[in-house]
């Protein structure tokens, strides 16, 4: 299989997040928590290159609960992750490769 990332571009970022939003149905908890996931990473790519400081800090925000490992409290990236049934690992290395290659929303 070839070494490419979930979030190997924006477009492919989109495709997957639009994939909650495609199903027939969600119960209502799941797509609450996909909704949490996807405000998360809209937010990490937004704010990354964020210069004033209300962006900067929702920058940190996201970045920090989505790079923090363990599962101790309920709405942590790795129980969101658990709950819909996708690997908060490769979910982190791929915001870090788009990271490294300056795709996605970036905010002035």
């Amino acid at each position: 299989m070839a070494d490419t990332t979930l979030m190997g571009d924006s477009s492919e970022a989109q495709q997957y997040l639009d994939t909650f939003r495609r199903a027939e149905y969600l119960e209502p908890e799941k797509a609450l928590i996909a909704a949490i996931l996807e405000d998360a990473i809209h937010e990490y790519h937004k704010y990354r290159d964020a210069r004033d400081a209300a962006g900067k800090e929702r920058f940190r925000e996201a970045e920090e609960w989505i790079m923090h490992e363990g599962d101790e409290w309920i709405f942590s990236f790795d129980n969101v992750c658990e709950f819909l049934g996708l690997d908060p690992e490769y979910l982190r290395r791929g915001l870090l490769e788009m990271d490294r290659h300056g795709s996605g929303t970036r905010a002035a």
